[in-house]
Formats: C-alpha cells, sequence, structure tokens
C-alpha cells in the first residue's frame, strides 16, 4: 500500500495531469496503490482548490497563474471540435474589414478559416497566425511589436498594447483559458490579459471561440466581462442550459 501524505498524493496528482493533459481514476489508482474512492476524494479536493476539473472518470488541470499549456500542446487536444469552431467563428466575419485575431491554437484555426478572396486587414500578436496569412494576396498582415512568449509564440507587454491603442478594428476573434458567468474571460498571464482587454477596447464587435471545456474554467487575470462579447462559439458539447445561460448576458451563444 502507498506510504504517501494525501498532500503528497494531490501534489503528484497535479503533475501528472499538467504532464499529460488529462488523468483518469483507474490509472491513478493502479499507479498510486490506493482505493479508487480515494483518487475520487482526491480530485475533489483538488477541485475545490481550482487546481483541476472533474470528468466522468477522471480530471484535467485547469490553467493559472503557476500553468499554462503550450501552443504545441493545443495543437493535439480537441482538434476536431477546434475546427467546426473555427469554421462557425469565420462566417461571422460579415463585411468587417479589420480583424483583431488572438494567440491561440483556435485563433489560428480561425484565421485559416478567413476569405483571402477579397481585402482584408488582419491585426495580431500571434507569430502563428501572421505567418498562417502572410502569403494571401488580398490580405495585410499586422503583425504586433513586443516580446514573445515562449510556450504561445505571441507578442506582449507596453509595445503591443500601445500599438493596438492607435487601432479602430471592425472585429476582434478573442480567446481566453477560461469564461465563465460570474468571472467572466481570465487568462493566466497579466501581460496576455492586457493584450486582451486593449484588443476589446479597439474592436467594435468582439467574437469568443473557445472549445467546451473553458466553460467554468476560471483563471487568473480578467480581462472582459461575458457582456461584452456579440456573440460566443463553442460545440454542442456545451450544454443547451447552460449556453442559454450565457446568451442570458448578452452575446448570441452559437453551437456547432
Amino acid at each position: 500500500m502507498s506510504t504517501r501524505t494525501a498532500e503528497e498524493r494531490q501534489r503528484e496528482i497535479v503533475r501528472a495531469a499538467r504532464a499529460t493533459g488529462s488523468v483518469d481514476v483507474s490509472t491513478l489508482a493502479d499507479e498510486l496503490g490506493v482505493a479508487r474512492e480515494t483518487i475520487r476524494r482526491d480530485l475533489r479536493a483538488l477541485e475545490d482548490h481550482g487546481l483541476v476539473r472533474r470528468t466522468h472518470g477522471g480530471a484535467y488541470p485547469v490553467e493559472s497563474a503557476g500553468f499554462e499549456t503550450t501552443l504545441e500542446f493545443r495543437a493535439t487536444s480537441h482538434v476536431p471540435e477546434k475546427r467546426r469552431i473555427a469554421a462557425a467563428a469565420a462566417t461571422l466575419l460579415g463585411d468587417a474589414e479589420t480583424v483583431f485575431v488572438d494567440e491561440g491554437f483556435t485563433p489560428q484555426l480561425i484565421a485559416e478559416a478567413l476569405p483571402t478572396d477579397r481585402p482584408l486587414t488582419v491585426v495580431t500578436a500571434s507569430l502563428p497566425v501572421a505567418g498562417a496569412l502572410a502569403e494571401a494576396e488580398q490580405v495585410s498582415v499586422l503583425l504586433l511589436g513586443g516580446r514573445v512568449r515562449a510556450g504561445t509564440l505571441a507578442t506582449v507587454d507596453h509595445w503591443t498594447t500601445k500599438m493596438l491603442a492607435g487601432f479602430v478594428i471592425d472585429l476582434a476573434y478573442i480567446g481566453a483559458n477560461g469564461i465563465s458567468r460570474e468571472q467572466g474571460l481570465t487568462t493566466p498571464d497579466p501581460a496576455v490579459s492586457e493584450v486582451k482587454a486593449q484588443a476589446m477596447r479597439a474592436a467594435r464587435r468582439t467574437v469568443f471561440a473557445g472549445v467546451h471545456t473553458k466553460f467554468g474554467a476560471v483563471s487568473f487575470c480578467r480581462f472582459a466581462e461575458v457582456g461584452a462579447l456579440e456573440a460566443i462559439v463553442t460545440s454542442s458539447l456545451l450544454p443547451a442550459a447552460e449556453a442559454n445561460r450565457y446568451s442570458l448576458l448578452g452575446p448570441q451563444v452559437i453551437r456547432v
């Protein structure tokens, strides 16, 4: 039997969840030499502390000030769902001529889904987004300057926000690490939060696009309220009743 204390076991669980993106009860019980009910208790405690979100049979880590997944990891999780969401988000372009595309994998997919057969100016802090659109003839790409964050390959800090403050943008596609009805849109890093907030201030319309696991999750820095969004695009994996609760705060909620 395991001689670890509950605290040591829970630290181990968080480490495993962060390393692999998710954990399941049976595997943890075997690896840590304890009963499944013990693991379930641990996961409940960790969820109460905001470190994981429980799922049927397991849990996944919540992004926080001390932990954030990399772009590389995001490019391998929930990919079909993210592609559906991105395609639906791109259809909300309307007659926008200037667009802000946020950092992150889902916004990158939105950039790739935007029409390239008409003039469009795309403003972004994301190197991958700029790279994805740089060769499209009718698309003009403005890459915001600043310090590049290694995990997300996007620029931040005062250079980035100062450049953004000089623009009036028709539509901003925004991502977040968490969205909740009480706490709004959140992200772990204050520097990233500042860029997102400035992009929303510069934009006439804002669309949030994100997978169902972002809903109810809360990270460290709040940059917007749900009511500031024109639309939320997610998948049908977010229950209709929950989607309706978000729509009561103002935005149109589209599930694909």
